[in-house]
């Protein structure tokens, strides 16, 4: 058996899909987390999943934007640590609106033409997890289906 130990202060993100540990990571850009201890565990056992992911990341509170990663994956379960102890388990939801997660590919969309405009995505049909842009409504499906820029 494997030990990966106790963290003092930050979160472990559980149920990550199979697979898509790295993903998460590269999607949160957790290695420019210079200070911070991460630990990627990959394919563990799950009664509930069969298979699953598990990120530890040892960082101060607030490191991590809890509704990027509600985007990437609504699924996960964070569980926030501190003092080596859980004081608190969330459920991740679909953040109603996203800034500058991802980029609106209509080439007519005004962020096109100004770059300085926010991204600004809105959560349109949660059922089927789709945003749209909100200068010019352009489609966009969950990153299940499309990748992050």
């Amino acid at each position: 058996m494997i030990n990966v130990g106790a963290i003092k202060e930050g979160y472990v993100l559980d149920h990550i899909q199979a697979g898509m540990a790295l993903q998460i990571y590269n999607d949160l850009n957790l290695k420019a987390m210079k200070d911070c201890t991460i630990a990627i565990i990959t394919n563990v056992c799950s009664q509930t999943m069969g298979r699953k992911d598990i990120l530890k990341v040892e960082c101060p509170l607030g490191s991590i934007d809890l509704d990027v990663l509600g985007f990437l994956d609504h699924n996960i379960t964070v569980n926030v640590i501190e003092n080596e102890t859980i004081i608190e388990k969330k459920k991740l939801k679909l953040p109603k609106q996203i800034c500058n997660i991802i980029k609106c590919k209509n080439p007519r969309c005004i962020t096109s033409i100004e770059q300085e405009l926010d991204q600004i995505f809105l959560l349109t049909d949660a059922e089927k997890e789709i945003y749209r842009c909100k200068y010019c409504e352009e489609k966009y499906r969950s990153h299940k289906h499309n990748k992050l820029n």
